[in-house]
């Protein structure tokens, strides 16, 4: 693709030798005289790139960058990346220009070689800005699906909105799939590090020794195989938002360096012995309870206080049918663009029977199932059948037996059992398993272990 380069200059013998230089390598070229006219073609032809001199007639290079500095921080518009030329006696004019946002600066007479190189370096660092938004903007959609439809969840997000204006710490607890996830992004979202990093880490993935390095990094010559330096995800959030996924089963010995990472923000890389300081927000996520926990002495009671400045129990989905409509509209859209297959709605017994399913699985359960709708719908309309959510809900004496029981024994028990059904439908493959369910495999994996030990502790 052509890029057009304005070249804003009152000699005419500059403007002719760049514009002949420029159109002989390809690009595209605009030109004025003044700095009203650079504006007024910056806003009809809006042009990839502008050579602009600073001492000119009518209105100088400084006042064109001041206008269009303002006009982005009204965001009217985005103005592009600006090169300013100027003699040497005027050298402190342009530092000022950089400061007012030009990109760089060259001195008169040009050296067009370079002015090409820096031009190409320009337009690179452009480019890699609108892929970044573009990713950006895809990450927003992707996670972009908050619904407060409910005065509970308007009341919930309210409070997250407010939380969210400070560095405190937040624990954001709540059964797997309730969108944990989405809310830390949110949260960090609405901060005022939005434009640092966004950094997760998932604290049941990784042995241990692997979540160690996975967080703090290592010096080189650390242990067999390192043979550089490498950077571990808390210095790579510095300035931004350290996310800590499933923080109840991080084990005891790195629960004591974060810790000491909570209270200091500074730690040790694995190996090494000078100290390593960060400026991170922490958000930590767990499914699991906390209080009990340290209770048990499976999490340390220190730690937990500081992870628990400000905690957010997010809602089952079953405890919200009010919005499944919504939420399931939002996933119909994404995966019908995804799939290739628009014009596909569900029908008012696909949202009935939506609304009286109880969702173990959550928000994710619920993505799954419009996911596998639209794969499996070969109409328009998806119906109760497409969903298929009544897979697993066959009156088997494990489910029967769990009425009798309380809520939470309940829960768990129809958890086992959806378990062991797809692991029956995938003939014992856990992934594949995991991937039905719309769960982590690390997660299914804790889970059978967990059910393993406690078989093995009541036939003790």
């Amino acid at each position: 693709m052509q890029k057009t380069v304005l070249v804003v200059d009152d000699d005419p013998d500059i403007v002719l030798m760049l514009t002949d230089r420029l159109e002989s390598l390809g690009y595209v070229t605009l030109s004025a005289g003044d700095g009203r006219l650079a504006l007024e073609l910056l806003e009809s032809e809006e042009p990839g790139l502008v050579l602009l001199d600073l001492e000119m007639p009518r209105m100088t290079g400084l006042e064109v960058l001041e206008i269009l500095a303002r006009q982005e921080q009204a965001a009217l518009s985005n103005f592009p990346p600006v090169i300013v030329m100027t003699a040497h006696g005027t050298i402190e004019r342009a530092v000022e220009a950089m400061k007012r946002g030009a990109f760089d600066f060259l001195t008169k007479p040009l050296d067009v070689d370079q002015l090409i190189l820096v031009m190409k370096k320009a337009l690179e660092r452009e480019s890699l800005k609108r892929h970044v938004a573009v990713l950006r903007e895809e990450v927003d959609s992707r996670y972009g699906t908050i619904v407060a439809d409910t005065p509970a969840m308007a009341s919930l997000i309210a409070l997250i909105k407010r939380a969210a204006d400070s560095d405190a710490t937040v624990l954001l607890l709540g059964e797997s799939g309730t969108g944990k996830e989405l809310f830390a992004r949110s949260i960090h979202q609405w901060s005022r590090r939005i434009e640092n990093p966004f950094v997760v880490i998932n604290c049941v993935a990784l042995t241990e020794t692997l979540l160690e390095n996975e967080l703090f990094g290592h010096e080189k010559g650390a242990f067999t195989g390192a043979t550089t330096q490498q950077k571990g995800k808390v210095e790579l959030a510095d300035d931004g938002t350290l996310f800590l996924d499933e923080i109840g089963d991080m084990a005891p010995d790195l629960q004591a360096k974060l810790l000491r990472l909570l209270q200091d923000r500074e730690f040790h890389r694995v190996g090494g012995t000078r100290l390593v300081r960060v400026n991170i927000r922490v958000i930590a996520a767990t499914n699991r309870d906390l209080s009990k926990a340290v209770k048990e002495g499976a999490f340390r009671e220190d730690l937990f206080h500081r992870l628990n400045v400000i905690s957010f129990s997010i809602p089952p989905l079953r405890d919200r049918p009010g919005e499944i409509p919504h939420l399931a509209d939002l996933f119909l859209r994404r995966y019908t663009k995804e799939m290739g297959k628009p014009g596909m709605r569900l029908t008012e017994a696909a949202l009935g029977a939506m609304q009286q399913y109880p969702w173990p699985g959550n928000v994710r359960e619920l993505e799954n199932a419009v996911a596998r709708a639209v794969v499996l719908c070969t109409e328009r309309e998806i119906g109760p059948e497409h969903l298929r959510l009544s897979a697993g809900q066959d009156e088997e004496p494990q489910v029967r037996e769990a009425s009798d029981l309380s809520y939470h024994e309940a829960m768990e028990r129809y958890r086992y059992y959806l378990i062991e059904q797809a692991l029956k439908r995938t003939r014992g493959n856990q992934t594949k398993a995991a991937e039905a369910l719309g769960l982590q495999r690390s997660y299914l994996a804790r889970v059978l272990k967990q059910k393993r030990v406690e078989a093995q502790t009541g036939d003790q």
